[in-house]
């Protein structure tokens, strides 16, 4: 894909997960389709935007006391 390409898809994916997220309310979508960007353009502006929106949704469905809980296991997960 040419990167003329790359970028009108790049333009269409972050319209649908914003239109999933903010006019439709449809969370789970919007989720897939930021997680999709994530992993399509790692590195690009999008991706960063995309983790911003993410946090956005989780912090505002999952409660606090649950959310820290879920932390708190990857972090001793990860300290081993």
């Amino acid at each position: 894909m040419s990167d003329d390409g790359a970028l009108a898809k790049a333009g269409r994916d972050d319209a649908a997960a914003y239109a999933a997220h903010d006019s439709n309310r449809d969370l789970v979508t919007a989720l897939q389709l930021y997680k999709k960007i994530m992993d399509a353009r790692a590195s690009a502006r999008e991706a960063n935007y995309s983790r911003t929106q993410i946090q956005d949704i989780v912090n505002g469905v999952v409660p606090g006391r649950e959310l820290l809980d879920a932390q708190m296991e990857l972090a001793f997960a990860h300290l081993g």
